[in-house]
């Protein structure tokens, strides 16, 4: 039998800031560490090339590992998801290769819950543009609109989905969740939280639509032409889940001709998106960098809780 190299290759970039005790962790059970110290997302190649032979398990972000990356590792057994969200990981083929794969479950919602909510005030009061005003002499106000009262549709009833939730019931917003696979009616009674199984109507009456969905077949572009054209022309969409649940088209035609008065992303379809692109130009469209997960409190457990899904995963393979 083959023997196989205990290597482990960290990919994402945030890593490095708490690196020092999941690579203590690591090294402790034997596995020499190969950290990306490009300062960048490693691409289909990059990977390939560092990891085609003796690593033996992956921490990864949002790098690719299509089949034709996991293919081509021939020694990997492990793949542990620094985050949640799976879509950039070949399930399948890692089923087919025998390749465990988990992801760190619960660590981040807190973190972009708060930012869902923050992209909430922000769209409804402007603050940032209010701030730059005064930065640069002027005392010009434009008028917001209060949260409280507001009807809140959370589409996507996960961890993250129920944090936004129970925050803006906090916030005395009338919240109701659609999804087709939520199990959880002590939540909704706990919290106050209603649940529709009625898409349409739900996007017909919510002042705010926020979006925390994994990007499938499913769900992509479920934010089309014909949901905008549902929406209230007073309703802001927020989307800190993936750029890939919105046409990005549809939005921009839906905010230049008012069918919806906001939109605030902290994901695009394509990360940074290209020079030029008609959506940044929309003063009704705000962007921020996917920040969601980037606290210095999810970042630590993403890289803890991560590590110790790698080693639990590769434990007794040797």
């Amino acid at each position: 039998m083959r023997r196989l190299a205990k290597k482990v290759l960290i990919t994402p970039k945030s890593f490095q800031k708490y690196k020092q005790k999941p690579i203590e962790m690591l090294e402790a059970a034997g596995y020499e560490v190969i950290l990306n110290t490009t300062g960048r997302t490693l691409t289909e190649d990059d990977i390939v090339d560092t990891a085609k032979v003796g690593v033996v398990g992956i921490i990864v972000g949002v790098d690719p590992l299509p089949a034709r990356v996991l293919d081509s590792c021939r020694d990997l057994r492990a793949v542990s998801k620094y985050g949640v969200g799976m879509d950039n990981i070949d399930l399948d083929r890692a089923v087919e290769l025998g390749i465990k794969v988990k992801n760190a479950v619960g660590t981040n919602s807190v973190s972009v819950a708060e930012l869902a909510i923050g992209l909430m005030f922000e769209s409804a009061r402007r603050l940032s543009e209010h701030i730059n005003t005064v930065k640069s002499s002027g005392w010009d106000r434009t008028m917001g609109i209060e949260l409280s009262g507001k009807h809140l549709a959370v589409i996507g009833g996960g961890q993250i989905g129920k944090e936004v939730a129970k925050r803006c019931r906090g916030l005395q917003m009338d919240v109701t969740i659609y999804d087709p696979y939520f199990n959880d009616p002590g939540f909704l009674v706990e919290y106050g939280v209603e649940r529709s199984e009625d898409f349409d109507a739900l996007i017909r009456s919510a002042d705010v639509v926020t979006l925390h969905l994994p990007a499938t077949e499913e769900t992509k572009h479920m934010m089309d032409d014909d949901v905008f054209s549902k929406m209230k022309p007073t309703a802001i969409l927020i989307n800190t889940a993936r750029g890939e649940l919105v046409d990005e088209q549809a939005l921009y035609e839906a905010l230049s001709r008012g069918q919806i008065a906001v939109a605030a992303q902290d994901v695009y379809s394509k990360e940074p998106p290209e020079e030029g692109d008609p959506l940044l130009s929309l003063p009704n469209f705000l962007l921020t960098p996917h920040l969601g997960a980037f606290t210095k409190e999810a970042v630590e457990r993403m890289a803890v809780r991560s590590t110790e899904n790698l080693l639990e995963m590769l434990k007794g393979g040797e």
